[in-house]
C-alpha cells in the first residue's frame, strides 16, 4: 500500500475508541473514529477503510445491523469487518456471522490478540485489492485489443464492397463474408458498450423512440435471414403507437439481439412473435409520463432449462441449449440485461409452452 492502512474504529463509548487507540498506536495505521453506527455509514460515503473494527451493543442501529448494510453495499463488502462484543454465546457469533462478520474480538481487549486480528484482515483486504488490481489490468487490456480488432474488419467490409462493385452485382460468397465480418463487428460493439456500462461511462442518449417503429424495422432487417430458414417473424403490436424516453441506439441493439438469437435457435419452419404492449397513462411527449412497456420475442427453440433462467444473462456465461451445434448464446443477453437495467426496466425468460423461450423486457 502506498498510503498507512485506515482502521473506522465505531463504538458509542468514548473510553472504549480511546483504549483501543492506545492499543494500537504503535501501529502505522489511520486510526478513523465514529460514534455511532449511522455516523460510520456517513464515513464510508466519504472514504472507505481498510479494515473496520465495530462494537456490538450500541443504541439505535447496533453492529450486527450496521454490519448487514455494509456487506449489502457493493462498494463497501469487501471491506473486512471485525465485531467486538462482551456477547460469548453461540448464537451470538452465529449471528454475528450470518451478517457477515470476517472476525471477532471478546472484551474486554487484549491488545496483542487486536494486533494479530487486525493484521490478518489487512492481509485479507491486501489480496482483494491486489486480484481487483490484476482484474482490472485483464479487462483494460482485453478492451484494448477488441477496439484494435475493429480496424482491421472496418477494412474487411470496405474491400467487400470494392469487391462486389467490381464483380457488377451481388455475390453469394461476399454477402457471407460481410454478414459474418457484420456479426463480429456487433459482438466486438457489445463487449466495448459493456465495458464502458460497468465502468458508470456510458452516457444514455435518450429521446423519444417509437417502439412500434423500431420493432418493425428490425423484423425487417432479420426477415431475409429467417426466410432461409424457412422461419416467420410475426409482429403483433398495438394499433396505437407509443413513444418512450429511450437510448434509440442502445434498444435497437437489445432488439437485434433477442431476435438475433431467436432466429439461430428456432427450427426450421418455426415462429417468432414478436409482440409490444403498453399499459401506461399516456404519451410521454403529451403529459410527461412515459407509458409501461412489455415487450415479448417469443420462439420455437430447443428452450432454456429452468436452472438457467437467472445465469444465461451472465457475461461468459455457458448454456447448453438443446443443440450440439451451438453451446452458448454468447454476451448478446448479458448486454441486453445491462441496457435494460441502465433505463430502470427488467429482462427475463420463461418457457414457451409446449417449445421454446419467451424472453421478455418490462419497462
Amino acid at each position: 500500500m502506498n498510503r498507512n492502512p485506515q482502521i473506522l474504529i465505531v463504538d458509542d463509548e468514548p473510553y472504549a475508541r480511546q483504549a483501543i487507540e492506545m492499543l494500537l498506536m504503535k501501529e502505522s495505521y489511520e486510526l478513523l473514529f465514529a460514534e455511532d453506527a449511522h455516523e460510520a455509514l456517513a464515513q464510508l460515503d466519504d472514504e472507505i477503510p481498510d479494515v473496520i473494527l465495530s462494537d456490538v451493543m450500541m443504541p439505535n442501529m447496533d453492529g450486527f445491523e450496521l454490519c448487514q448494510r455494509i456487506k449489502r453495499n457493493p462498494k463497501w463488502s469487501h471491506v473486512p469487518i471485525i465485531l467486538v462484543t462482551a456477547l460469548d454465546s453461540k448464537q451470538d457469533l452465529a449471528r454475528g456471522l450470518e451478517a457477515g462478520a470476517d472476525d471477532f474480538l471478546h472484551k474486554p481487549i487484549n491488545g496483542l490478540e487486536l494486533r494479530a486480528r487486525v493484521r490478518s484482515m489487512l492481509r485479507i483486504k491486501l489480496r482483494h485489492d491486489e486480484l481487483q488490481a490484476a482484474l482490472q489490468m485483464r479487462q483494460d487490456l482485453a478492451n484494448m485489443i477488441v477496439h484494435d480488432i475493429r480496424s482491421p474488419l472496418s477494412t474487411i467490409l470496405i474491400y467487400c464492397d470494392l469487391l462486389e462493385s467490381e464483380m457488377g452485382g451481388n455475390v453469394p460468397t461476399l454477402e457471407t463474408i460481410r454478414g459474418e465480418a457484420n456479426r463480429l463487428s456487433s459482438f466486438l460493439t457489445d463487449m466495448l458498450m459493456m465495458a464502458k456500462m460497468e465502468h458508470g461511462r456510458l452516457m444514455l442518449s435518450q429521446s423519444l423512440v417509437d417502439v412500434n417503429e423500431l420493432a418493425t424495422a428490425v423484423r425487417d432487417s432479420y426477415e431475409q435471414m429467417a426466410r432461409l430458414k424457412e422461419i416467420t417473424i410475426d409482429l403483433d403490436l398495438p394499433e396505437k403507437s407509443e413513444k418512450l424516453s429511450l437510448d434509440a441506439n442502445l434498444w435497437r441493439r437489445v432488439l437485434d439481439n433477442l431476435v438475433s438469437n431467436a432466429v439461430k435457435f428456432s427450427p426450421t419452419g418455426g415462429n417468432i412473435t414478436l409482440r409490444l404492449r403498453y399499459d401506461g397513462p399516456g404519451v410521454a411527449s403529451s403529459n410527461g409520463s412515459s407509458p409501461h412497456l412489455n415487450l415479448q420475442v417469443v420462439d420455437e427453440g430447443p428452450g432454456i432449462a429452468p436452472e438457467h433462467f437467472e445465469t444465461i444473462f451472465d457475461k461468459f456465461q455457458i448454456v447448453a441449449t438443446g443443440r450440439r451445434d451451438v453451446k452458448q448464446v454468447g454476451l448478446g443477453l448479458a448486454f441486453c440485461k445491462m441496457v435494460v437495467e441502465a433505463h430502470n426496466g427488467r429482462i427475463f425468460v420463461a418457457a414457451n409452452k409446449p417449445r421454446g423461450s419467451v424472453f421478455t423486457v418490462e419497462l
